[in-house]
């Protein structure tokens, strides 16, 4: 009985006298007019809110049949109403216990009397033992609601009178128990006095209670809505500790299809569904992941294009490597127009007149813009190696043996001439200007031509640049 598990005893022990029954009713009592006309005043009272007057005539009526006609349990659940005022009104912490005390005993001594068949409240189904155990399932629902709002009862009490409730109430239990069995459930849970599979259980018998009750119950449907409503936030502070993604699938698909559209959205749901603990082959998870991977895809070759546009040097480089190098040059000329910084220039012209003259053999073009690309930036030798290498390939197509032994000296000036402006290509230049100096004009020829070392002369064909003879 709930009684014991209370150990609400005191007052019990008060109404144990010799010969009192405290389930004894007004019936073929010597006092029973008295006990109705009492009984009659003070619900006529209570219904005005006089509780001085209440008291004083339920007192009466009490006194003489704790169980009225043995059909209600009005003088003891009323006897709760009094003294809830009482203890409203109280201050002196002493008569406050007292009056605690007395709420909890007259709802443990209606249940009492309604086990010991003391009291059998009318009941249209013909089932009275049914009806019975409905009534002490609703009693014990009050009682836990009291027991949290107003008695300030041990949290582990209180939990046994609210779970009582809605376990023996079943679909019948008031929507009223909800909220306060929430709150205590969860608290419980987190001070690790019940654990996981317990709480997940109290979640799912609040939600078959409220849900039956919401489909069926026309008139407190919305009443077990809201009050559903505010027991389920009270478990947000749990949720992901005790809940699988079954549970938290449906909240989700909610919040997808309220924003369908939004992106963002539907990459947290799937870090949320997984972290939740969904199957990777979980349909709504697949869907989601299918659809973001068609956004990101789309997205960033939207942004890939958008950057190559606004990059044109990489669009100039992909085209490289992919062996078209008249796009190449394209693609250079317009990095090379949009860009503002010398350096950056430079190099970007470099790179155009390198593709000019080793993939395009164009050397007439490839030597003017690498000539712009050393304009750009004078301390860098490599426009003039890059001339240097232009000279010393086109060598041989560069006319007779003289002029193109004089192709070399051209060549050779320039690797001289990159040293001179870049030390940290010295070496490179000085190792391709000892590679070609086998191939300098011999001194006979020079003096078939009456040319003498140290004499300036004209290279011919495309080079056309004045160079000092020197000999091998």
């Amino acid at each position: 009985m709930i009684l014991r598990a209370l150990g609400i005893t005191a007052l019990f022990s008060l109404l144990a006298l010799p010969g009192y029954n405290q389930c004894e009713t007004w019936v073929d009592n010597a006092k029973q007019s008295a006990a109705e006309d009492a009984h009659s005043v003070y619900r006529q009272a209570l219904k005005t809110e006089d509780y001085e007057i209440a008291e004083e005539y339920w007192q009466q009526a009490y006194d003489i049949a704790p169980a009225a006609d043995g059909v209600r349990d009005y003088h003891m659940t009323d006897g709760v109403l009094i003294y809830l005022n009482k203890l409203k009104n109280e201050t002196d912490d002493t008569k406050k216990a007292e009056y605690k005390e007395k709420v909890l005993g007259f709802y443990n001594q209606a249940i009492d009397c309604y086990n010991a068949g003391g009291i059998n409240i009318k009941c249209d189904s013909g089932d009275q033992e049914a009806c019975n155990k409905e009534r002490i399932a609703y009693l014990k629902g009050r009682m836990g609601y009291d027991m949290y709002y107003y008695l300030n009862s041990p949290y582990s009490l209180n939990y046994a009178a609210l779970n009582e409730a809605i376990d023996e109430g079943g679909n019948e239990a008031e929507y009223i128990v909800l909220d306060p069995f929430a709150k205590i459930t969860v608290y419980q849970y987190q001070n690790q006095k019940l654990d996981k599979a317990t709480a997940l259980a109290n979640f799912e018998k609040m939600e078959a209670l409220a849900n039956y009750n919401i489909e069926n119950n026309s008139a407190y449907g919305e009443s077990y809505d809201q009050a559903w409503a505010a027991a389920k936030a009270h478990y947000a502070p749990i949720e992901t500790e005790i809940f699988d993604c079954e549970y938290f699938k449906p909240k989700y698909r909610q919040e997808y299809e309220a924003a369908p559209d939004d992106m963002d959205n539907v990459k947290t749901l799937i870090v949320l569904l997984k972290r939740r603990g969904c199957a990777e082959n979980d349909p709504f998870l697949s869907e989601l992941e299918a659809k973001w991977e068609t956004y990101a895809k789309a997205t960033n070759a939207a942004r890939q294009a958008e950057f190559e546009a606004n990059n044109p040097a990489l669009l100039a480089k992909k085209a490289y490597d992919a062996g078209n190098f008249a796009d190449a040059v394209t693609k250079y000329d317009e990095a090379i127009n949009k860009e503002t910084d010398p350096t950056k220039k430079a190099r970007m012209l470099f790179s155009k007149a390198s593709i000019q003259f080793r993939k395009l053999k164009k050397y007439s073009d490839a030597r003017a813009t690498a000539r712009e690309s050393a304009k750009l930036n004078p301390s860098s030798g490599k426009p003039y190696m890059l001339i240097g290498d232009m000279y010393a390939t086109s060598a041989r197509n560069c006319g007779d043996s003289w002029n193109q032994r004089l192709a070399i000296i051209a060549a050779i000036d320039k690797y001289n001439y990159a040293k001179s402006v870049d030390p940290s290509i010295a070496d490179e230049a000085g190792s391709k200007a000892a590679k070609y100096r086998s191939s300098l004009p011999a001194q006979e020829e020079g003096f078939m031509r009456n040319i003498k070392a140290g004499q300036t002369v004209t290279v011919g064909c495309w080079i056309g640049e004045s160079v000092k003879v020197r000999f091998q």
